[in-house]
């Protein structure tokens, strides 16, 4: 069967039946997404002796909301089954995603919080107008817009 157009390859390569790596190419989105939780997930019923899931994402160009669903997918059924998830290789618009999302200290067990110490992830909060004033400035850069007042 020829994988769906996002993913043009999954690679398996190791030695050690008690860790897998897996090689991900293409884009994970909607079309794909379901696929891509087939072949990985299918690791797992194959492999009951496996400890360690490493997914290479070296040449994964990205994925939607659907493709990072799977990968949440992908870790519980690797936490049920007693085998650690690992994303090696991460490119930077993939480390970004799953940052903003806040996944990435869900999917990462190795992932330390950097974020308050490089200053490079704002984190969203609601800051509420104040009462009978304007907009609350948002992220420090000058007022929000307004639209028209209404009376």
């Amino acid at each position: 069967m020829t994988p769906p157009a996002g993913i043009e390859r999954i690679t398996t390569s190791s030695s050690d039946k008690t860790a897998l790596h897996l090689e991900v190419h293409g884009f994970v989105d909607y079309d794909c997404a379901d696929h891509f939780l087939a072949l990985t997930s299918q690791q797992l019923t194959d492999r009951p002796e496996l400890r360690a899931l490493h997914l290479d994402c070296s040449h994964l160009e990205g994925l939607d909301s659907m493709g990072l669903a799977m990968l949440l997918m992908l870790h519980r059924r690797t936490t049920a089954a007693g085998v650690t998830l690992f994303l090696d290789n991460r490119r930077p618009a993939l480390e970004r995603m799953l940052d903003i999302t806040g996944a990435l200290a869900h999917l990462v067990p190795d992932h330390k919080d950097t974020a308050s110490a490089s200053g490079e992830s704002q984190g969203v909060a609601y800051r509420p107008a104040p009462e009978g004033g304007t907009a609350a400035n948002h992220f420090g850069r000058g007022e929000r817009p307004h639209g028209p007042e209404t009376s």
